[in-house]
């Protein structure tokens, strides 16, 4: 299994850690990939973040999910790169497993009909921006799957966890990191 989580400038440090943090505890390919031209990303709270690789030199690998962290600037710019959109339209169409957290489904995900007919959720400020707000902290519909913010980033990451990897292998990472006793 293989995700790849896509970052840029401005992208949520916690959420982009926590998620690639229990992927690799649950034995997941997580792949940390920068758009633009550097593997440097300066992530929320001036963190730097050193992606994986560039988003060009992925771009044409396939992913079991691509999942988006939030942070309203990294969420922006995540939706303005056209190439990873059409990839996130792919994902969709192919029934492969795709989602974002935080300021991610609203910025990135539904402007561009991602999460049309789909129940989601989003950080509460940009709950209008979702057609199908649900007030929960993850939220999957199909194969796609949303969380709220930075504090929901270990149970979203444990979510995509189950989904790619099963209970057990999610419940063993929770256990272990005491996420769930």
């Amino acid at each position: 299994m293989n995700v790849l989580i896509p970052i840029a400038d401005g992208s949520e440090s916690l959420e982009t850690v926590a998620i690639v943090n229990v992927l690799r505890r649950g034995g997941i390919e997580a792949t940390v990939a920068a758009i633009g031209k550097s593997r440097e990303v300066r992530g929320t709270r001036d963190i730097a973040l050193l992606a994986d690789a560039l988003f060009d030199e992925v771009a044409g690998r396939e992913f079991d999910a691509i999942v988006l962290p939030g942070g309203e600037a990294g969420a922006r710019a995540l939706g303005a790169h056209a190439p990873l959109v059409e990839k996130l339209k792919a994902q969709r169409l192919a029934h492969r497993w795709f989602g974002g957290i935080c300021a991610a489904p609203a910025l990135a995900l539904a402007p561009h009909g991602l999460l049309d007919g789909k129940q989601a959720t989003c950080y509460p400020a940009f709950r209008d921006q979702l057609l199908h707000w649900v007030d929960q902290p993850v939220v999957a519909d199909g194969h796609c799957i949303t969380s709220q913010g930075p504090a929901t980033a270990i149970d979203f990451g444990l979510g995509l966890l189950e989904k790619l990897a099963g209970e057990v292998t999610r419940h063993d990472v929770a256990t272990a990191m005491l996420a769930e006793r």
